[in-house]
């Protein structure tokens, strides 16, 4: 019989005590039987390192808290599995995820990382902007499967032997590790998202820190899509980037009516249209999937969304001109895994 290689489940958690168990018990409930997990805890001031011994996995404390990159790095040091299987403590995969990644990565060498999608439905469903956050992260990521150039650091999968040749993920870079990390894996192998590695995930439940999310990450990987254009929701995804840019100038030309004349109201419903229309499948599928009322509130969310993510290319391209420290964020060394432990 063949021998099934032994996967490392390294779940990283900082106060995430609300959702741990319910990742845990997702895991116990795997088709796959060769799994160890190791919670590595940031110092979480929950209970979350109580809920991890009760479901009798590993824990490893770190000294303080070092952010996400850092502890999935530090429980790649405690593996022992042939696989590493990093996920999310927010995260509740389906009962046959470990061992779908598993197969991938056994039956193609040339694949460095297998990475998943979320449901459409949230784990725990807490508000509308959550269920618009759920709809929209499902829609986007499941639409790019196949080959990709970054990796979803929520849940992704590769062999031992690869993170040891790639290198650990960059603890200076806690809102864009996986940016980095895909360019750095695809230097010599294959990213590959499939949507049966998928799983229901506790997504943010208020609109001020969706958008700050978006902000931040926009603004962040400016530096490596002006390096590298292909990049997965760089420059090359110009239908959704065109959508950005119309929102942000319906905003911007929304006082012409006032100050020209009423003609000048068609310029910002025009651009609000095509900020629409560069994303039209998402709009059809949220509204097969929750009706039409719905989505006309995620319509109006999404359009916050979209100005967001502009006024953050703006802001990191002008970082960009003005800062050499920030052209170089993705010339920086990744420190030891352990950094910071």
């Amino acid at each position: 019989m063949e021998r099934r290689p032994l996967v490392s489940v390294i779940v990283p958690n900082y106060n995430y005590a609300r959702t741990l168990g319910l990742c845990l018990s997702a895991l116990e409930r795997q088709t796959y039987p060769h799994i160890e997990v190791i919670v590595v805890d940031d110092r979480s001031t929950d209970d979350s390192v109580a809920i991890a011994h009760r479901h009798g996995v590993r824990v490893v404390v770190t000294g303080t808290n070092i952010g996400a990159p850092a502890a999935r790095n530090l429980g790649a040091e405690h593996a022992r599995g042939e696989v590493l299987f990093f996920l999310d403590s927010d995260l509740a995969l389906a009962e046959d995820v470990v061992e779908h990644a598993v197969n991938l990565l056994t039956a193609d060498p040339t694949l460095g990382v297998v990475c998943g999608t979320y449901d459409p439905e949230p784990l725990i469903p807490d508000s509308l902007v959550e269920r618009y956050r759920s709809l929209q992260l499902h829609y986007w990521i499941s639409g790019d499967e196949g080959e990709i150039t970054t990796i979803y650091s929520a849940l992704f999968a590769m062999r031992a032997e690869v993170f040891r040749e790639v290198g650990p993920l960059n603890p200076a870079l806690r809102h864009s590790e996986n940016a980095e990390y895909g360019h750095r894996v695809t230097q010599r192998y294959r990213i590959v998202l499939d949507n049966r590695i998928r799983g229901r995930h506790d997504h943010d439940d208020r609109l001020k820190v969706v958008l700050s999310k978006f902000f931040h990450r926009a603004r962040l990987h400016i530096p490596l899509y002006l390096r590298r254009p292909d990049f997965n929701g760089g420059p090359a995804d110009s239908s959704r980037g065109w959508g950005s840019l119309a929102a942000l100038f319906a905003v911007l030309t929304a006082p012409l009516p006032v100050l020209l004349g009423p003609a000048w109201l068609a310029a910002p419903i025009a651009l609000l249209a095509g900020s629409v229309a560069a994303d039209l499948g998402m709009y059809r599928f949220v509204r097969r999937y929750a009706g039409t009322r719905f989505t006309l509130y995620f319509t109006a969310v999404h359009f916050l969304v979209n100005v967001t993510v502009a006024v953050a290319v703006f802001a990191g391209a002008a970082q960009c001109l003005l800062s050499s420290r920030f052209r170089r964020t993705y010339d920086l060394p990744a420190r030891s895994a352990s950094a910071g432990v």
